[in-house]
């Protein structure tokens, strides 16, 4: 529990690298994720060259709770890497909760190794599928974005039920949730 306590949404990283085998196991652990009627629909791409990563960077948006001057990363606390999700239209059986799945697996894994993640939903699907240079039939679905993070993220108690995120004074993000008995109805 301690772990899953841990792996929280990271916004801002150290400019340091992540190793190229850490990425391809976190795209591993994504792969091997349950999924429906096994049918594996979903495909990665790995981006790393600080120049596709930039390229990157202003196609996708941060932090939609926060004022852009909060929630966006500065030049220093960008991501050093992404992970494109796709979904391949082509195979029969695509859904959302395969996606949800991978995305847990995929931002686990790179947890495990002290890698901090942003699942992205908010980008520029047009711009980025040219950029990427889709084939025909791939869907871009989500960005994650990847790094050392070099700020704290912590659980915090929902406060009359209002569950935006917030920074502290630290510039470190507070995430609220509701208590459990507000979402365990009951045991039988």
């Amino acid at each position: 529990m301690e772990f899953l306590r841990s792996r929280r949404t990271f916004r801002r990283f150290e400019q340091c690298p992540v190793a190229p085998e850490i990425l391809t196991e976190a795209v591993d652990a994504a792969r091997i994720a349950s999924c429906g009627n096994n049918r594996q629909t979903l495909k990665y791409i790995i981006v790393q060259s600080p120049e596709s990563v930039a390229a990157i960077q202003p196609l996708v948006h941060w932090a939609a709770s926060l004022p852009p001057e909060q929630g966006c990363p500065k030049p220093d606390e960008q991501p050093v890497a992404f992970i494109a999700v796709l979904q391949d239209e082509r195979l029969p059986g695509c859904s959302d909760t395969d996606v949800g799945l991978a995305l847990g697996s995929l931002t686990a894994a790179a947890w495990a190794h002290g890698v901090g993640s942003c699942m992205m939903g908010s980008i520029d699907r047009p711009a980025l599928t040219r950029l990427l240079d889709l084939p025909e039939g791939i869907t871009l679905r989500y960005m994650v974005a990847l790094g050392y993070p070099n700020h704290h993220s912590h659980l915090v108690t929902a406060q009359n039920g209002d569950t935006k995120y917030y920074l502290d004074d630290a510039r470190d993000y507070c995430v609220p949730k509701r208590p459990m008995e507000e979402v365990l109805l009951k045991t039988l």
